[in-house]
């Protein structure tokens, strides 16, 4: 048996009971996500409030507050699947334009480095990944809240990095979820894909 090997499994034996369950409910999330149902948000936000307590407790400052930023973009988007756009109509997939790539890319940007510049006056020691991890994620869940497709390309890119990021600060049942949820992510993207290109040879 490795080094990492050994670590892994002295890990997972001591994984928390508030560990297990944020993992379970996140990966109820993502599968209904994928599934594009509503319970996606009600899941997520069980696991999203545990975390935030264990993001906190490991100094995952950035990860803190992007738990409080999922909060609140999962509460906007279960209104905004449901109601649409004020016609009580579930909003379609869709696709982003140039000008909302732009828009997200500059989200992404922007975040970043005030996250990195936040984070550089804490005790972080994993700043730069942190707040990779966390303008990704800010992206991401914009783009999910507002039903596009891309949002799966963040969260797929998100969930690669995290695998490592959480076996580094001693979290492998939260690392073995990302490992799902990658796969899943990389399933929902082809199954989305799917449904897009669906609706538009109706239209």
């Amino acid at each position: 048996m490795t080094d990492f090997q050994s670590l892994f499994i002295s890990q997972l034996v001591n994984t928390s009971y508030a560990e297990m369950t944020a993992v379970f409910f996140g990966l109820v999330s993502v599968w209904y996500a994928k599934k594009e149902q509503i319970w996606v948000y009600p899941t997520g936000i069980i696991s999203i409030i545990i975390y935030i307590g264990i993001t906190f407790q490991y100094k995952l400052y950035g990860d803190m507050g992007i738990q409080i930023y999922y909060l609140v973009m999962s509460m906007y988007g279960w209104y905004f699947w449901t109601q649409g756009k004020g016609t009580h109509t579930p909003v379609p997939i869709s696709k982003n334009n140039k000008q909302e790539n732009t828009i997200i890319f500059l989200l992404f940007l922007s975040s970043f480095l005030l996250i990195r510049f936040g984070l550089g006056l804490t005790d972080s020691d994993v700043p730069g990944w942190d707040a990779l991890t966390s303008a990704l994620a800010i992206t991401g869940m914009w783009l999910m809240a507002r039903k596009k497709i891309e949002h799966w390309i963040a969260w797929i890119i998100v969930d690669s990095i995290s695998v490592p990021l959480y076996i580094y600060k001693g979290l492998p049942l939260t690392s073995f979820q990302f490992l799902i949820f990658t796969i899943i992510a990389i399933w929902g993207y082809m199954t989305w894909e799917i449904k897009l290109k669906l609706k538009e040879s109706q239209s």
